[in-house]
């Protein structure tokens, strides 16, 4: 089974590291390619056995499972480069998720799939969210699930939660990185404790929250009652935190939900070969 990646950028790449590491697929079963060729050669550099594929049709020709790791305003592109060139046995995966299903299903014969992986996959962790085609018989979701469940956990969900689905587990990492580095750099400013330090502590904190909320039977909810006690240090620090942070989440959330519907209409647009009324 030969896997075709179009697009090498930061997930496209991910993605691929975190296969080979996985044992999902060896070096020699993949083939990609990618709009800037060298990124390409860097790969099969690192992982002999590669393939460099010379263009996107190339990999659709030799693959029978093809990722598409490319962004929106690039997809149109691509899609019209390969259209005529995958079959109805191959199954294509998106990683994009403003293109929805239907415009996938709407132009190209494949088994459509569409994922949204998470950088936490590169150290074969957390959540793939996936969303299956009509075309994807009960079989092929669970091949293809269980080719992610080496990097992950594959965890199917509608495609109209796709944004804050991905808000939780794709754009999570970033966001709650951010907050430990403020945590970190405050620690840092009021006690005089070291940078690499105060990063260590936090760091493993955040391993063994992850641990205790997946494997060790806590929730959010119970975990911040068994941490804190009425009056105590902790109950404290969560007293300013749900002050301070009130409404906060709400409003990231507001923020990515307007950007995602900006981008579908773009992504719709685009797909339907219209242009967008301030073009």
């Amino acid at each position: 089974m030969k896997a075709g990646f179009i697009g090498t950028g930061s997930m496209g790449s991910i993605l691929i590291e975190a296969f080979i590491h996985s044992g999902a697929f060896n070096p020699e079963q993949i083939m990609a390619s990618n709009r800037t060729i060298q990124k390409v050669e860097r790969l099969a550099e690192t992982y002999p056995g590669l393939q460099v594929a010379r263009s996107n049709r190339e990999v659709v020709i030799d693959s029978d499972l093809i990722f598409l790791c490319v962004k929106p305003s690039e997809f149109k592109q691509v899609i019209n480069e390969i259209k005529e060139d995958v079959l109805p046995s191959q199954m294509l995966v998106s990683i994009t998720s403003p293109v929805l299903i239907r415009h996938l299903e709407g132009i190209l014969p494949a088994k459509i799939s569409k994922i949204i992986p998470s950088i936490t996959n590169y150290v074969l962790s957390g959540a793939t969210l996936c969303i299956h085609g009509n075309r994807m018989q009960p079989e092929d979701k669970e091949w293809l699930e269980n080719i992610l469940a080496h990097i992950s956990s594959p965890i199917r969900v509608s495609e109209s939660y796709t944004r804050i689905s991905s808000d939780l587990s794709s754009c999570g990492p970033a966001f709650l990185a951010s907050f430990i580095q403020s945590f970190i750099q405050s620690a840092v400013e009021e006690t005089g404790i070291s940078m690499e330090e105060a990063t260590l502590l936090a760091s493993e904190m955040t391993l063994g929250t992850g641990k205790l909320l997946t494997t060790g039977g806590f929730d959010p909810i119970s975990l911040q009652k068994r941490v804190s006690v009425p009056g105590g240090i902790t109950a404290e620090g969560l007293r300013i935190l749900e002050s301070e942070l009130s409404g906060v989440f709400k409003q990231v959330i507001q923020a990515t939900h307007t950007k995602y519907e900006e981008d579908l209409e773009k992504a719709e647009l685009l797909l339907a070969g219209k242009q967008s009324p301030s073009q």
